[in-house]
């Protein structure tokens, strides 16, 4: 099990059926965890780590915004054309504090696994071997993350230190009867193929692992087990 500290100046973590307003769910979903550290490790292939486990830990309470922006709609005429963009609404997060767990076990493809690749992308030593390009974001491509660094006793401390009693770390969990569905798998050409998990913000005294049991599994339909 691997924690990965992340901040993100801004961000949005879109909810799926939004629409004319662009709302934004309280904490990244698993499938784009995920797709953050694919990108951290310089993997393009979305499939190679199916069966890892991935949940976000929210350390804060980011500070919500209501911005107008420009925004795509794929239509039937040619891209590019007046009718596929207009303004719309969107939410933005100020100040995003989080951790990333990610957890091995149940991966299917075999080594490297993407534990090991992630601590080898973070490590002084190593982090030359890796291979990647563009920007890193957590969210959408132009929402860029700060810092990234390994959770370590020293850092988790720390973490603890400054949070105090207001800002108790929550995770999500996956719970039967829990109230948040997010995804672990999307379908970016339409919504049939997109995976969703139940679950629950759960808060903690302490900064530490949730049980592998209860962290969302990244599964594409085919794959549902």
């Amino acid at each position: 099990m691997l924690g990965v500290y992340v901040t993100i100046p801004v961000a949005c973590f879109r909810k799926g059926m939004a629409r004319e307003f662009l709302e934004t769910e309280a904490i990244p979903p698993p499938a784009t965890c995920y797709g953050f550290l694919l990108s951290l490790v310089g993997e393009t292939q979305r499939a190679r780590h199916v069966g890892a486990r991935v949940t976000p830990t929210l350390l804060n309470h980011p500070v919500t915004s209501v911005v107008l922006r420009t925004v795509w709609r794929i239509k039937k005429r040619p891209l590019g054309s007046p009718g596929n963009t207009r303004p719309d609404y969107q939410q933005l997060l100020t100040g995003t504090e989080l951790l990333v767990w990610v957890n091995s076990s149940g991966e299917k493809n075999g080594a490297p696994r993407l534990e090991e690749r992630v601590r080898e992308s973070l490590d002084p030593e190593t982090r030359n071997r890796i291979k990647r390009f563009g920007g890193l974001s957590l969210g959408e491509s132009t929402h860029l993350v700060d810092s990234v660094a390994l959770l370590s006793e020293q850092l988790t401390d720390t973490l603890m230190g400054r949070l105090g009693n207001l800002n108790k770390p929550r995770t999500y969990m996956l719970a039967e009867k829990g109230l948040l569905g997010l995804p672990v798998w999307v379908d970016h050409v339409g919504s049939a193929g997109t995976v969703h998990v139940v679950g629950e913000l759960v808060k903690s005294d302490r900064l530490e692992p949730p049980p592998v049991a209860r962290m969302p599994r990244i599964l594409p339909p085919a794959a549902e087990s």
